[in-house]
């Protein structure tokens, strides 16, 4: 008896231990965020959260929103929540814009603890990185460089609203929008958004800095720091910082044109306005969700623009989703390669490979197929126009946070299938498939065949 306890005993843990391993990374993942998302909404239903008693389906869809990053609202961020509740949304946005895997680690880290072979797994899916060995310092590359721009944005925030605000509400102020803003959130302290800023050099320079500068991509900045030259840059990061600039010049081109004389938005600018705002919103719906001119009063033509650049988002290990630029970048490039007969595509001298193209295509079919699905059953639920629902969709997947104005009005089922696609869009909807499908190795393989394409 004394030999079989401690051999029974051991028997248990290394089933304990099994299940453990067994246990799917995006499961634990998406679980993660669940608990953060049910703890955040029950702290914004504490009565010293809101100025006036909420619904528990806006407590839940005000922290899904924020943990996810998006900054849709359906209440009044400002008016409805106290000092208390705004600092709780501001913490969910940290948490879910940085990450709760980055924190994870750097606390075992911090505590000497040992991190096993699921938990960097786990870390892995969250970062979206494939070298595991390198976890470490990623996660801790991720903290420092949170602080330093964080800490920056916050200072030059906090000053210039001082005159305005008074030292105390600036301070607040400086706080909650640099942390909305570094992390693509969205979420404002005003139902106007910054639009009374549309012509001011520094809010519009600082905002757009902090969420580019998060919407990069950490590994772009550790990359940068580590080569100190273009050269030395790896094809990742030129091909991002590349896609990057043009996308937003090409956008800040469009805006510009399109909207220079609709009397609703450039219209009344002076001309510096005018640029200032062009900017603004050509960079702001790679999922910042900030606004400084009214998004319902924009032509079609820049609505159609705004949808585009939603889908495609910012970059990986980074506080944006969306598709990706450097996906959308890659299946372009599988388009030109094929229309051109080309054997292998390359980018920078290197060959891309083929898992990676497959990976591009999937993950772009599943974000086409997620919002349509979700288009199609708003349109069953919601008395709106088309393409306002069309446009709460594409923000809601791509965690953008921009509204014409059906975020309040939304039915129960509407609210429930915005907070799907909220949490869809930040968990990454090719870690959601890897989710729900078991990979399966085949043992038999069938004769080749073609099929007509097009």
């Amino acid at each position: 008896m004394i030999l079989w306890k401690p051999s029974y005993q051991l028997i248990v843990r290394k089933k304990i231990a099994n299940k453990r391993i067994n246990a799917a990374p995006p499961f634990i993942l998406a679980g993660s965020f669940a608990i953060l998302i049910l703890i955040g909404s029950l702290l914004l239903l504490l009565p010293m959260a809101t100025t006036s008693s909420i619904s528990w389906e806006q407590s839940l869809f005000t922290a899904t929103s924020a943990v996810t990053v998006t900054g849709l609202a359906v209440v009044d961020t400002g008016a409805r929540f106290t000092l208390f509740g705004q600092t709780i949304i501001a913490i969910l946005i940290q948490c879910g814009g940085i990450g709760l895997m980055t924190f994870a680690v750097v606390t075992l880290i911090a505590l000497g603890g040992k991190i096993g072979f699921l938990q960097r797994v786990v870390a892995k899916e969250a970062f979206n990185h494939t070298d595991t060995s390198t976890l470490f310092s990623v996660a801790k590359s991720v903290i420092y460089f949170s602080f330093i721009v964080e800490l920056i944005g916050f200072l030059i925030l906090s000053v210039y609203w001082s005159n305005e605000l008074g030292w105390e509400t600036s301070l607040f102020h400086g706080f909650f929008y640099t942390i909305s803003a570094f992390n693509n959130a969205g979420f404002a302290l005003s139902p106007d958004s910054l639009m009374p800023y549309v012509d001011d050099p520094i809010i519009n320079l600082t905002i757009t800095s902090l969420f580019i500068a998060g919407g990069l991509g950490f590994t772009i900045w550790k990359d940068a720091v580590k080569s100190r030259s273009w050269q030395g840059l790896s094809p990742y990061s030129k091909t991002m910082i590349i896609g990057t600039i043009v996308i937003n010049a090409i956008a800040l081109l469009a805006v510009y044109a399109i909207e220079y004389n609709n009397p609703n938005t450039l219209g009344p600018l002076t001309e510096s306005g005018k640029w200032l705002a062009s900017w603004f919103q050509a960079v702001t719906p790679r999922t910042a969700g900030f606004n400084t001119l009214a998004t319902d009063k924009l032509e079609d033509a820049t609505t159609a623009l705004i949808l585009l650049l939603m889908f495609i988002g910012g970059g990986s290990l980074s506080t944006a989703s969306g598709i990706k630029v450097v996906t959308f970048i890659v299946l372009i490039l599988a388009t030109y390669s094929y229309l051109r007969r080309d054997k292998a595509i390359t980018l920078f001298n290197r060959e891309i490979d083929k898992q990676t193209i497959s990976k591009a295509l999937a993950l772009t079919m599943i974000s086409v197929g997620v919002t349509w699905i979700s288009i199609f059953f708003l349109l069953l639920s919601e008395d709106a126009l088309f393409l306002d629902i069309v446009f709460e969709a594409v923000s809601a997947l791509g965690t953008v946070g921009l509204s014409r104005g059906l975020t309040t009005s939304l039915s129960g089922a509407g609210e429930a299938i915005i907070i799907l696609l909220m949490f869809i869009g930040r968990l990454g909807p090719l870690t959601l498939a890897y989710f729900l499908a078991s990979p399966r190795t085949r043992r038999l393989r069938y004769p080749i065949t073609a099929l007509t394409i097009g």
